[in-house]
């Protein structure tokens, strides 16, 4: 499972890396990108591309790639991806569903990654905190 856990870890640091990189690399080599689909794809891919979201989306989809790949900050980069992967699957299941296959195989490579690290993640998922934070001592002068 270590094995597995750290090829699902540089295969989704690759996808995120060079997916969250097209967008710049084409500001200076300019190609054309693949027509979305008809429909509400085509509206939302207008409105994330004319809106320049798609720069702060795949900004941080570049940069918790690159954390994967050289293994720093992984559970950081991971939480943020779990956002990100939700997203994509939200977009899939509801509007586009052509692209299932793919984000479910993102999805299962971020558990895969997960596993590995699940006990930075158990504070996150504890009911209540361990230990209460407490005030500094002030110091009391007279």
């Amino acid at each position: 499972m270590k094995i597995a856990a750290h090829i699902a870890r540089i295969l989704l640091g690759l996808m995120f890396t060079m997916s969250g990189l097209t967008v710049f690399v084409a500001l200076v080599f300019p190609f054309n990108m693949p027509e979305a689909p008809p429909g509400l794809a085509s509206d939302f891919t207008h409105v994330f591309f004319t809106s320049h979201w798609v720069y702060f989306v795949d900004a941080v989809q570049a940069l918790s790639g690159i954390l994967l790949l050289v293994n720093r900050y992984v559970p950081l980069a991971l939480t943020i991806l779990a956002g990100i992967i939700y997203n994509i699957l939200a977009f899939h299941i509801t509007i586009e569903p052509n692209g299932l296959p793919v984000a479910i195989v993102t999805a299962v490579l971020w558990f895969l990654a997960y596993s590995q690290y699940r006990e930075s993640f158990a504070p996150l998922l504890a009911a209540k905190p361990a230990t209460t934070p407490t005030a500094p001592a002030e110091a009391h002068v007279n």
